[in-house]
């Protein structure tokens, strides 16, 4: 298991729909990356650059991030995304 360090948090990315909202199916390449993950483990904050920082996101909520951001990194057959707890935009609920 990954156990990200300082303000890092470990991502799965959520599946882009495969289709619109209107039904039309949308080809390999049309697709957007998704930016819809979930968070699977959190670093434990501190002191970053400088500055305290304290980790606001938990494991399992479902986030949105900043597109293309982090890191990608393939264990076990599972692609995670590795970013810092900045690149998060929002918390779904």
């Amino acid at each position: 298991m990954l156990k990200p360090l300082a303000d890092r948090v470990v991502l799965t990315m959520v599946e882009a729909e495969e289709t619109t909202k209107s039904g039309i199916i949308l080809a390999g390449n049309a697709k957007e990356k998704p930016s819809v993950a979930v968070v699977v483990e959190v670093g434990p904050g501190g002191l970053v650059d400088g500055k305290e920082v304290k980790m606001t996101v938990q494991k399992g909520q479902k986030v949105i991030t900043s597109k293309y951001s982090g890191t990608e990194v393939k264990l076990d057959g599972t692609e995670y995304v590795i970013v810092r707890q900045s690149d998060i935009l929002a918390i779904v609920e």
